[in-house]
């Protein structure tokens, strides 16, 4: 699980580098990580420097103590609420935090390391891949609150599980283990929530290592699969590998191959 924050107590997302590694903690503790308008700007600013970071091959997206993330934070929104325009703001950088996710071409890992609620499951959903801890607990509950889910979780989790499941779990807006979104396909796997950071990371290590014109390739048209036609999908296969065709890193994972090498690419 992720660490207390240390230092960082004064940051709502704690970035760390290791390697090709970037990690995005999202750091309210406190609050269970709920999520707040400095922290979604913290996660933009982020999100916003892997993208531009050619070094950075793959995001993890983690939370500080027992809870990935609580969802919105209703004590303050009870305590203090928000103007129109305040809320107006909360809502387009809540869109624009988990569309960087689902869009920027670096893979996005999500280790949900505990209860993803809400908000939360939203930004888990917006992932790539996700681990989750197999006994957190995790909810869509805004249509039961009266709101309405946010982070496109009306096409990410219907992508995932299909219309007629998600439908169940938007309206319902009932409690799930994290064992249950992993049978379900809401997320890849469930393990022990010591095991989710370490599982994660192993996972981003190895997409680290792929080609990342071809990854970013692959995230770009995936993501617009149930937007497009059969003709369509293999119109752009066939601009992706024109393009490929003529980078050094095709000629270097060929060259690895017939080496029985690992290849090194260099994303040109």
């Amino acid at each position: 699980m992720a660490g207390s924050g240390g230092g960082h107590r004064g940051r709502e997302v704690i970035a760390s580098h290791a390697g090709r590694l970037l990690t995005l903690t999202l750091n309210r503790p406190h609050r269970l990580n709920a999520v707040s308008m400095p922290l979604y700007e913290q996660l933009i600013e982020g999100l916003d420097s892997a993208a531009a970071d050619p070094e950075v091959r793959c995001v993890i997206l983690t939370g500080t103590g027992r809870a990935f993330s609580a969802g919105a934070d209703l004590k303050e929104h009870r305590d203090t609420p928000p103007s129109p325009e305040e809320r107006a703001r909360y809502i387009r950088a809540g869109q624009h935090a988990n569309h960087l996710i689902q869009t920027i071409g670096t893979p996005v890992v999500a280790a949900v390391n505990g209860h993803a609620i809400g908000a939360g499951l939203e930004i888990a959903l917006s992932a790539d891949l996700a681990i989750v801890a197999d006994d957190a607990r995790l909810r869509l509950p805004e249509v039961a609150l009266g709101t309405f889910v946010g982070g496109g979780a009306v096409y990410t989790l219907a992508q995932r599980v299909g219309v007629l499941k998600a439908r169940e779990i938007v309206y319902m807006g009932d409690f799930f283990s994290g064992a249950d979104a992993a049978a379900l396909g809401v997320v890849n796997r469930a393990v022990p929530a010591e095991d989710v950071l370490p599982v994660a990371t192993r996972w981003a290590e190895r997409l680290a290592r792929r080609a990342p014109i071809p990854l970013a390739a692959a995230k770009r048209l995936m993501g617009a699969a149930p937007e497009i036609t059969r003709e369509e999908a293999l119109g752009r296969e066939r601009e992706v590998l024109e393009v490929i065709f003529d980078t050094e890193d095709w000629a270097e994972g060929l060259a690895a191959f017939h080496a029985g090498r690992r290849p090194e690419f260099k994303g040109r």
